[in-house]
């Protein structure tokens, strides 16, 4: 399993046994490993030596992410020369090992010896790859968890034992108690970050501002999309004076891509690929990105991710403090409260929602009636399968209460499939690209689709599940109020407490389970053969 900036528990070395590199590595009729350049090393040349088993594959996608990662880590572990990587194959074929091995510095078992390769895959309990497995200098394994724990600490985990991972996290955990701008941001081979016209500038020159520490991945689209709301606030804090920089974490892969994005930057950078870029993602507990840490004058950490409040409430959330925070929490309360069904479909002169056709529908037209926002998009497969219990509920509200209507807020790449999907729809909807879509998605924190949100007849939100409750409920669901959910759980109570009453009576009257099934307590399974 791939995981994105994870963090590796300290390894658990209980229970590991011990091996005969010799005997496990060898075969009757072979007693070295190969380099790729054909070279045969003889396997008790790795006696006292630490030694990494990759399980890996070129077919294998993570495998092929992780192994640059590993060869950085080999390579500068080469100097004290008491580490080596053994390559166990799960290639199919001679050729593609042949091709990704090119790109290894270290041993491999040949790929001839198949019974080896598969004796190892057993011996290690190998359930995925990339797999890494750690040996120390007795044979003894140190862990199996040798990617995570590479892909985390790199070369600083070294010699990867659950000794040396717990001093790193005790390490991490002082620093977090005892944090400054330098101990974020300073390493010990780099004391500066980079400007977009590649010079340096000392970490020291950015002590008492407020940071922003701005992971991001130059080709990722949620990024570019955030890229040009935070430029803009930082160009209006700096155009204030007010004391504020932003330091970019990059997490790109290719090196031109991370260049010509931040040439078109205004803040500052690690370099690309710096080691510190992992550390921090790890550090500060990295779950997605776009992500904007804060850390204040003080050094100390503000705020963990700002992403959202700037999008919501752009330069007014700065100076990210707590009570800054706690004002705009009271601010957007306020705003839930009075919130009506103009305040959020009215901008400037779009006041008004198509048809079929492209007629207008005025807003006003809407007024008193329960609403539903359907966010979605033809490219959307759900969307697609969740559309008709959409419209046959849709049919039956309207059939019984006319206040009510359903508007299509779209996603759709072009004019043409907005127009597809919408032909088969039977309510209202947004033109195609109104700027009035991106407030909607901010106000409603919309992360995904379908999502539907139902108004209630002030204009107020009434839920933002209502697609769950139309998927359960159906039409029955209307008009998605609290009142309405704890009746419709109160009615399914009931008709499970009947269903119970009738199935006691069966039991009563001798009714056994049906042959090939086992029934106990309130579930029924079929018998294993």
């Amino acid at each position: 399993m791939e995981h994105e900036h994870g963090q590796a528990d300290a390894p658990h070395n209980e229970g590991f046994e011990t091996h005969d590199l010799q005997s496990v590595l060898s075969s009757p009729d072979r007693d070295f490993l190969i380099r790729n350049n054909g070279d045969q090393v003889k396997i008790e040349s790795l006696k006292g030596k630490k030694v990494g088993l990759y399980f890996s594959a070129s077919w294998c996608g993570p495998c092929r992410r992780f192994t640059p990662n590993l060869v950085d880590v080999y390579t500068e572990l080469s100097h004290y020369g008491d580490f080596e990587i053994v390559f166990v194959s799960g290639d199919e074929d001679e050729e593609s090992f042949q091709g990704y091995f090119a790109k290894m510095p270290w041993l491999a078992i040949p790929f001839s010896d198949s019974d080896t390769r598969d004796n190892l895959d057993g011996l290690f309990k190998v359930m995925g790859i990339p797999h890494l497995v750690i040996l120390d200098e007795n044979g003894k394994a140190s862990t199996d968890e040798g990617v995570q724990i590479i892909q985390d600490y790199g070369v600083d985990a070294y010699p990867f034992s659950s000794e040396k991972i717990k001093e790193i996290k005790e390490e991490e955990e002082a620093a977090r108690r005892e944090q400054s701008l330098k101990s974020v941001l300073v390493s010990r081979s780099r004391d500066f970050v980079i400007s977009a016209d590649d010079k340096k500038v000392p970490v020291s020159e950015l002590e008492g501002k407020t940071v922003g520490l701005y992971f991001s991945a130059s080709s990722y689209r949620p990024c570019l999309q955030f890229n040009t709301k935070l430029i803009e606030v930082y160009e209006k804090l700096k155009a204030k004076g007010e004391n504020f920089e932003v330091v970019m974490i990059p997490l790109d892969d290719d090196e031109d891509s991370f260049k010509q994005a931040f040439g078109r930057m205004p803040w500052f950078s690690l370099p690309f690929k710096d080691k510190s870029c992992g550390k921090l993602a790890r550090y500060f507990d990295l779950s997605t990105i776009p992500s904007l840490v804060i850390i204040g004058p003080d050094g100390k950490t503000l705020q963990s991710d700002v992403v959202e409040t700037i999008g919501e409430h752009g330069v007014q959330a700065y100076p990210f403090t707590p009570e800054k925070f706690a004002e705009l929490e009271e601010m957007e309360k306020a705003k839930r409260e009075a919130q009506t069904l103009e305040s959020i479909l009215v901008s400037g002169g779009l006041d008004f929602v198509i048809g079929k056709d492209g007629v207008k529908v005025p807003i006003s037209d809407l007024v008193g009636k329960t609403i539903l926002l359907y966010f979605s998009a033809h490219w959307c497969p759900p969307c697609r399968a969740f559309m008709p219990k959409l419209v046959e509920a849709y049919h039956q509200i309207k059939a019984k209460d006319d206040a009510f209507e359903v508007i299509f807020i779209s996603s759709d790449r072009d004019q043409n499939s907005f127009e597809e999907f919408f032909s088969k729809m039977p309510w209202l909807a947004l033109p195609f690209g109104d700027e009035r879509k991106s407030s909607l998605s901010r106000t409603f924190k919309v992360q995904g689709i379908p999502m539907v949100v139902a108004l209630g007849p002030s204009g107020r939100t009434v839920t933002t599940e209502a697609r769950e409750l139309v998927m359960r409920h159906g039409a029955d669901a209307y008009p998605f109020s609290e009142e309405r959910l704890k009746e419709l759980e109160a009615q399914l109570e009931a008709t499970e407490e009947e269903k119970g009453t009738n199935s006691d009576n069966e039991e009563a009257a001798g009714e056994k389970p049906k042959e090939g099934w086992i029934c106990d307590g309130d579930v029924c399974c079929k018998e294993a053969h």
